[in-house]
């Protein structure tokens, strides 16, 4: 047996894991990794594209669209707030979600992650949170009771030299000595005593033969396709040592898989003793190769706990499955059995650092699934129209609502006039005005014909006219705009201008004293007489362009554009009630709330704030805009009135019925 040498020419191994401990901090794998497992996670996740599908997916289904609170009508509205501004800014530049999502991908490829906390200067508060990249961070020597008091965080562990690790203390609110602290946490890993492993750790061989297949399949491409090979040796049998030293010489030189397609030069000076290479060409490659491919998928998959392929974007070999319930099945087994798991987890940590700025109330992530994935096909077509589930899947209307083609028709008999329409008859006309709340009809000169309008005054029939010169607004170069955004939350009752104001009075050291009122119209508005920073907020009508543009566009959203006005938002719950788009109300009544529903059922176009700034003179502020800004938003979502304000960050055409009162 001794003459018989097994030689594998592809061996592939993960790097064993293991804790050692350094001088100043514990490294984190060993062998061709040494101290660089996570490294080592982030190759692996680069190399295979089935093990990074499978990432991905499960990332941002663990970090889900949005963190939200359960049961808000019954919380603290203080706390509420507080919680508010959490979620708009974690830090200067990113949103708490934001933070959650990276939060979310690091737990998964590497079954930990570390955040940056960062406390206000009399360490009372949790001000600012931060994500850590995992791969930057190892733990420091523990403590006599076992316990790490600081970590490490280095740009490369590679190079330590131009990367020299700096201390960092560990995350505890017992003791807040230090302004910074890194919290770094994950689930239980057996054998290990601090650094956390990912869960798919038992398939890492599997992704590490995705890699290598794809390596030979474009190495066999570059260098021309090649079998293996017998290689016979007949000038003697070599002792064992000799015959390991050929076998090493040849291991390192002609295998893997970039070595793929490459040929062997032999000398000899006896052509009986040159080497014999035989070549060994399965009949049945091609065959071999999708075997393995399907085995090496189906491993991988395992090792996620993945029951169905398709549910993370992989293609099966029967194709994607059409079967819609057993996609549901699957989607909501993975979510409670794994994605479920991973959200626990995350929500203890915060719930841990909301504690810290006495933030107590329950929260949870609004899951990121259609609701196709929460009920059965069946289910889903006896309470919704075709176009309302393929709304909820972010896909557009199959056509367009024929009621309101026929509408709009009605409305545009002869033509438009000042944003109005024109009839050919006096009757038509006249039943038009009684819509209006007016009466008769006065006649227009349109392309050379006589039409008729409308009620007997001009003024009266193109009331959205008037009141664009009369409420419609231009912003003088006095006034900073500080921010701009999607009305989303905003309370009907809720006065955002003077609410904010308050908070600039409240939290302003003033030079002098006196309250701003920049609601007051006068020829000065813009002016600060009384050298008070104050705050003017306005709203502009704005289209949606991420929907479909096909069709027209109505009159009355096409004057609201042209005319590049902005409004007070009481001048625009006051124009509910001034027939500016008439027959677009409920059962065709000439007025409608135009703060919720803007230009009628399919209207593409929402309500825009802008918040602008006066110039500060000779004032001290102990309060940044943006604090202000934060603060006065989460309480215009926290505010009492009707919960129904939610309809004026959102065009008609995206809600319910496409803002009709009933299903069309």
């Amino acid at each position: 047996m001794e003459n018989i040498l097994s030689i594998n020419l592809e061996t592939q191994t993960a790097p064993t894991i293991q804790e050692v401990r350094g001088r100043d901090y514990i490294e984190y794998g060993t062998e061709d990794w040494k101290n660089l497992y996570p490294q080592f996670l982030i190759d692996l996740y680069y190399n295979s594209s089935t093990h990074a599908a499978i990432v991905n997916q499960t990332a941002e289904m663990i970090a889900g669209e949005d963190l939200v609170a359960k049961e808000e009508d019954a919380i603290n509205l203080e706390t509420y707030v507080k919680f508010k501004k959490f979620l708009r800014h974690a830090n200067s530049k990113e949103s708490l979600h934001q933070v959650i999502k990276k939060i979310a991908f690091d737990f998964k490829l590497q079954g930990a992650y570390a955040i940056h906390v960062i406390y206000n200067r009399e360490r009372t508060e949790i001000v600012e949170l931060y994500h850590v990249p995992v791969e930057r961070v190892r733990a420091g020597r523990p403590n006599e009771l076992g316990q790490i008091d600081t970590y490490f965080i280095s740009a490369d562990w590679a190079n330590t030299r131009t990367n020299k690790p700096y201390p960092v203390a560990a995350f505890n609110v017992n003791d807040r000595t230090s302004g910074s602290q890194l919290l770094y946490t994950g689930a239980y890993s057996p054998n290990m005593d601090v650094y956390h492993t990912p869960d798919y750790i038992a398939g890492c061989n599997w992704a590490l033969v995705d890699q290598r297949v794809a390596e030979f399949q474009l190495s066999n491409i570059n260098s021309g396709f090649s079998s293996s090979f017998m290689i016979s040796f007949a000038n003697g049998v070599p002792t064992l040592e000799e015959r390991r030293q050929i076998e090493q010489s040849l291991t390192e030189k002609f295998t893997g898989a970039e070595n793929a397609g490459k040929f062997i030069l032999t000398f000899s000076d006896d052509k009986t003793r040159t080497p014999e290479i035989t070549a060994i060409t399965p009949s049945d490659l091609d065959k071999q190769f999708l075997a393995l491919q399907e085995l090496l998928v189906s491993n991988i998959c395992a090792a996620h706990r993945i029951t169905s392929k398709t549910l993370m974007g992989i293609d099966t070999a029967n194709g994607f499955s059409s079967n819609a319930d057993e996609l549901i099945n699957a989607a909501n087994f993975y979510q409670n059995t794994v994605v479920r798991g991973f959200q626990l987890n995350i929500l203890n940590t915060l719930q841990t650092i909301f504690s810290v700025n006495n933030i107590d109330l329950p929260v949870e992530f609004v899951q990121l699934k259609p609701i196709t994935v929460q009920f059965d096909s069946k289910t889903i077509r006896e309470v919704m129209t075709i176009d309302e589930i393929r709304s909820d899947l972010g896909l557009e209307p199959l056509e367009q609502d024929e009621d309101t083609v026929e509408q709009d028709v009605k409305l545009s008999k002869a033509g438009m006039v000042d944003g109005q329409p024109v009839f050919t008859t006096i009757e038509e006309a006249e039943a038009h005005a009684k819509t209006l709340g007016c009466e008769g009809y006065h006649e227009h000169d349109l392309e050379g014909k006589t039409v008729y309008m409308a009620c007997e005054g001009h003024t009266e029939a193109t009331e959205l006219e008037s009141f664009i010169e009369e409420f419609g607004e231009d912003i003088s170069e006095d006034w900073e705009l500080l921010e701009e955004e999607i009305v989303d939350g905003e309370h009907q009752d809720f006065d955002f201008e003077n609410e904010l104001n308050n908070i600039a009075n409240d939290k302003t050291e003033l030079a002098s004293t006196g309250t701003a009122r920049p609601n007051a119209r006068s020829k000065q508005d813009g002016t600060n007489k009384s050298d008070n920073e104050f705050y003017k907020v306005r709203y502009v009508y704005t289209k949606d362009n991420f929907l479909s543009q096909e069709g027209s566009t109505r009159d009355f959203c096409n004057i609201m554009m042209s005319a590049k006005k902005v409004y007070r938002k009481e001048d625009i719950i006051q124009m509910g009630s001034r027939a500016v788009n008439a027959g677009w109300g409920p059962r065709g009544a000439a007025t409608y709330s135009i703060w919720l529903y803007k230009g009628g059922g399919n209207c593409h176009h929402f309500w825009l704030r802008q918040i602008y700034k006066t110039s500060l003179r000779g004032a001290k502020s102990n309060i940044k805009p943006s604090e202000a800004i934060s603060y006065t938003k989460a309480l215009s979502e926290g505010f009492t009135a009707e919960r129904n304000d939610k309809l004026v960050a959102r065009p008609p055409k995206r809600m319910k019925n496409n803002g009709f009162l009933k299903p069309r």
